[in-house]
Parts: structure tokens; sequence; C-alpha cells
């Protein structure tokens, strides 16, 4: 979908959305209608109990020539960012599929305009929730096809075509996030991933990709017997963006990315397995994020790294029991194979380390359902060593939208992943089964190094629509990691 900025109200707008903050109905500025159509309007909103909220729309037909045009009052709220990203996902739900291909919202209806980046916000928010994935629907009904092609922000703040730039290229991420995550296995896979992120070259990422010989030259043994039952070769992708155009990484964001993920021989329930395409949203969102940071120009060097695998149950597949030695040296008694989101980040965060250096390390992964069983599905859980790199994550996920809630880390969680027979073991008991995991990833951090780990399990798919997402894939991390850069790497 089109976002279009115009000065003024397109005279031909059939579809007239007028946006109303919160109680805000006798405050909607007369010019903007004539005297009938404001009564008219005044009166649904009435009958209709709409008081602006945000998100909620009256809608009214009028005459226009010899046909019908219509006018919504949609509700802003507050003013917010938050406020009118609501509204704008709100107005794209109600006519994504409705035989509308344009929508026109004139924002001289309110007395006080909203900042540029709400306005921006707004938009964002509409073209994100438009988004569909169609791709292997051969028989839609014409009623379920998409027809919203444009909004036309007409009368927008001084600023707003300016503010909209990056939310544009952050949206291009987000749809790139989500077309992986919505990917079916068969057509998703390690190498299939990677070559649809080679466009990024385009602009200006430099994309480098060690396939399974390599890696068993490293001695990525954890990675790799993860990757060992499936006839899908395991890759490392690796994509850096040079923004402030000098050597060295400011940050780097390692995604996990099994593409799917049966469980190995530790083999999941049947039901709801298919779910587990999405198990690489981790390295989805790293992707989406870089394109976004390139796309925007980021001033900032960031790497993404994207550690790919399928994790299969066949004749040579890796064993309860097996133990593995991971690129670190340090050994890892496998004692459970549906444990392996672990063993990928382990010997990807030490190559980064190794090759790149960074100070500041994010790894983001759909690691444990016991996240979803903490947080449900309304927040990402946080780990960090750090209380100041803690502290700019929670800021930039509140400030995104994809939120985060931080949970601890503590040697005594630690010690529970103690084995008998080598350095570790990939899991520990039922109990805090998130934080130990987080507590293993620790060990293969290098001291010095500034770490947060992202379990984004509950977020990265969604049953019931959001603000800014329709079910399905959400592209959460994307936002968050665009932002989380934007404060604090780019001065």
């Amino acid at each position: 979908m089109q976002i279009r900025f115009s000065p003024s109200r397109p005279s031909d707008a059939a579809v007239v959305v007028l946006p109303v903050e919160k109680d805000g109905l006798d405050r909607l500025v007369p010019a903007v209608l004539d005297a009938a159509t404001l009564q008219l309007a005044r009166g649904a909103a009435s009958a209709a109990r709409f008081e602006g909220e945000a998100g909620s729309i009256v809608e009214i037909f009028v005459a226009q020539g010899d046909g019908v045009g219509r006018v919504l009052l949609l509700g802003v709220g507050g003013g917010g960012e938050s406020d009118y990203e609501r509204a704008g996902g709100a107005l794209a739900a109600r006519f994504t599929t409705s035989g509308v291909t344009t929508l026109t919202v004139d924002f001289a209806a309110l007395a006080a305009p909203p900042t540029p980046r709400a306005t921006a916000r707004f938009a964002a928010s509409a073209a994100q929730r438009a988004w569909r994935y169609d791709v292997y629907r051969t028989k839609l009904g014409e009623k379920q096809k998409p027809t919203l092609a444009e909004i036309v922000i007409a009368n927008g703040p001084d600023g707003s075509e300016a503010a909209w730039e990056p939310q544009d290229a952050l949206t291009k991420g987000l749809e790139l996030t989500r077309t992986l995550v919505s990917e079916p296995p068969n057509h998703l896979y390690p190498e299939s991933f990677v070559a649809r992120t080679r466009h990024l070259a385009e602009l200006g990422v430099e994309i480098s990709v060690l396939d399974e010989a390599a890696m068993r030259a490293l001695g990525m043994g954890a990675l790799l017997g993860v990757s060992q039952g499936s006839v899908r070769e395991a890759q490392l992708l690796a994509l850096k963006w040079n923004g402030r155009g000098e050597s060295g990484v400011d940050v780097a964001f390692v995604g996990k990315g099994v593409t799917f993920d049966s469980g190995g021989i530790s083999l999941k329930p049947g039901a709801g397995m298919e779910d587990m395409k999405w198990d690489m949203g981790g390295a989805g969102a790293v992707v989406g994020a870089i394109k976004a940071l390139a796309l925007r120009k980021a001033k900032a060097n960031v790497l993404g790294v994207c550690g790919l695998v399928e994790n299969m149950p066949d004749a040579n597949a890796q064993r309860p029991g097996d133990v593995v030695t991971s690129m670190s040296g340090q050994t890892i008694e496998v004692i459970n194979t549906d444990a392996e989101g672990r063993l990928v980040l382990c010997d990807v965060l030490t190559w980064v380390q190794r090759n790149h250096g960074p100070k500041t390390i994010v790894d983001l992964a759909t690691l444990t359902g016991a996240m979803i069983i903490s947080l449900g599905h309304e927040h990402g859980g946080l780990f960090a060593n750090d209380d100041s790199l803690a502290d700019q994550l929670l800021a930039a996920g509140k400030a995104s939208g994809d939120l985060l809630w931080r949970f601890p880390l503590a040697d005594a969680y630690n010690k529970l992943l103690d084995s008998p027979i080598a350095d570790m073991k990939n899991v520990g008991p039922r109990g805090g089964g998130s934080i130990t995991a987080a507590q293993f990833i620790q060990r293969f951090i290098d001291p010095g190094v500034r770490w947060a780990h992202l379990d984004i399990a509950g977020m990265v798919w969604a049953d019931k629509p959001g603000s800014n997402f329709d079910k399905g894939a959400t592209g959460y991390g994307v936002r968050l990691l665009d932002r989380f850069v934007r404060d604090n790497f780019e001065g």
C-alpha cells in the first residue's frame, strides 16, 4: 500500500477520514465539512456513542455529485504516538478488503495538529496493518482480496513527509521479516533464507556466508549437531551495514534461525508442530532490522548474524546424551535435542566475538515455551549482563511498541546447568526454563562485552490482530532494534 502526502484535500476524494481526539467532537473544525454533513456526522457519533477513543470509527454516507461519498470520524485518543498508531491500524483493518481503493485522511479537522512523528506513525501503522501474504492462495473470493492501495495524508503538519521516510524504511523491513516468518518450511530453509537476503547488497549491505564445511573447520560442533539430522545444509549469514563509513562494529545483532524445529529425536507433539516454521523469528527480525537501517542510511555500524539450521530427526540426528564441542572449546552434554536454539546461538556468538569484536551484542530467539507461560504474548523477555544495556532496550521497546520485560540472571540458576561428564548440560530442570536458557548463552560471552538476550517466543506470531499487524507474522523486533540503534549509536 502507498502513502501519499498532499497539502490539501483532493477535490475528488470519495472517502474522507477526519481525525477526532478523545472528547473532541465539539472541537472538530467546521470548515472541513458543510453544515448539513457536519450535523449528520455529529448525530451519527452521538448515536454510536463515539467519543474519539483511539481506533474507534463512525461512518456516514453523503451525496456526492451523482453518486455517494463517505465521511468517517476516526478516533485518535489523547493524540500521542501510540494513539495515532492504533488509529492508523484500525483504519487499514476496516478498509483493506472493503472495495475502497483510496482513503484521504484530512488533518485539517483537528484544531491542534499532531506532531510530524505521530502523523508518520499513523501512516506506518496503516501500511503495516494492511500487509498481507497471499502468495499461496489461489481461490480467494473477490470480497476477500485486498483493494486498499493508497492512503492520502492531507493537510498534515509541516515535516510529516520527512518524518515518514524512516517509518517507510521500517515498514519495508517489517515486510521482509513477516514474509520470511510466514513462508512454509518446504520453501524457506537455510540456503533459501540466505537467497532471500541477497537483495540487501543493492542497499550497501555487505553479505558473507559460511557453509557447513567452513563451520566444521572452525569447530562449530554445537550448531552442526543441531543440523546433522536434516538434508538441508546449515548456513551462517552475516550482514554488515557500515553507516559511519569507518571500520569497526558498534553493535551486533544475533538471530536464531531454525527454519523448522521438529524437536529432533526429542520430538515435539504433533499438534501444533506446523507453527515451528516461525522458529527462525529471531533471525527474521535481525534481517528486517538491517534492511530498515540500510534504507534509512543509519549513521551506525551494525552487524547482523543469523545461525540458520533445520532440526530434524533422521537416522543421523543428534541423540539425547551426545556430547558436542562448541567453537569456544566448551563441551555440552545434550540432554534434550529440542533445546537446540541455544546450541545454535552459542557458536554464532563465539564467531561474532572472535571475528568482529563488538562491545555490545543483542541476540534474539524464539527460545523457550516457558517464556510464553511467563509473559504470554504481550512482552518479550529480556536478560542482560549490564544494567545500562537493559535500560536502553527497555526504553527502545516502550518507544517503539515492541515491549520487553526484564528477568534475572544469577549464579544459583547457572549451577543448574552443571553436567557430570561435560562442561555443561543444554537444559536445566523444568522450573526457570527461560532463565537457565539465558544462563547457558551467557557462558559464551567474553568478559567486557555488554550482552542482552531477548526471548521472543511469544511475540513473532499472533493468533489475533494487533494495532499494526493482522493474525500471523508480527515482525516483532524490527522496530525495537531500529529504535535501539537510533537512540544509542547514532550521534
